[in-house]
């Protein structure tokens, strides 16, 4: 798949979704090569932020315990995937929405993706670019949530039942979100 399909996914259901449908991976192989992989990175980048910048970001957030907060942060990511792509499914059905269980999994793995990469902004000191990073992710995770429903569930543009299982999907994924965030600051 070229990188021009790739960016389109969270602003179409053509092309990308259609070529992933055809050639996606297993349920293991997506584990094992997307969300293992890339549930690490937001907790390895708050460790590299924390030591690099320490302070600069927020005061006090150096003397935080972060070797436990990193592999809880991993571990919750892990546990949200598995209720996300479980949520995803359920959400579907009540909306009559056709998913099977492997599609909502797969939409569980693309979903976060914006988001898991907007990690890497803490590479800039910045509290505001980061929080502008964020932003922009949920906005893309929104589309691929929006755009991959309506690819995979074969829907048609602007279908209702799809943009109400989207806002339902979304608020409880950003519902997941808030709770990292809280687990990361709690700890």
């Amino acid at each position: 798949m070229n990188i021009s399909l790739i960016l389109q996914l969270p602003f179409t259901q053509e092309g990308g979704w259609q070529q992933l449908r055809r050639e996606r991976p297993s349920l293991n192989a997506l584990i094992l090569r997307v969300v293992l992989p890339l549930s690490l990175l937001p907790p390895v980048m708050l460790h590299y932020a924390i030591y690099r910048h320490g302070d600069a970001l927020l005061p006090g957030l150096a003397d935080r315990p972060w070797a436990i907060i990193a592999p809880a942060l991993f571990t919750a990511e892990l546990l949200t995937f598995l209720v996300m792509g479980w949520l995803i499914h359920g959400v579907a059905r009540a909306h009559r929405l056709r998913l099977s269980h492997r599609d909502a999994y797969f939409l569980a793995a693309m979903a976060p993706l914006p988001l898991w990469f907007s990690s890497l902004t803490l590479f800039v000191p910045d509290m505001v670019f980061i929080v502008c990073g964020v932003l922009l992710a949920m906005m893309l995770s929104c589309g691929l949530v929006y755009h991959g429903l309506q690819a995979l569930a074969e829907r048609e543009e602007d279908d209702v039942m799809v943009m109400s299982a989207t806002y339902t999907v979304m608020a409880f994924g950003l519902m997941a979100w808030g709770i990292l965030l809280a687990l990361v600051w709690a700890l």
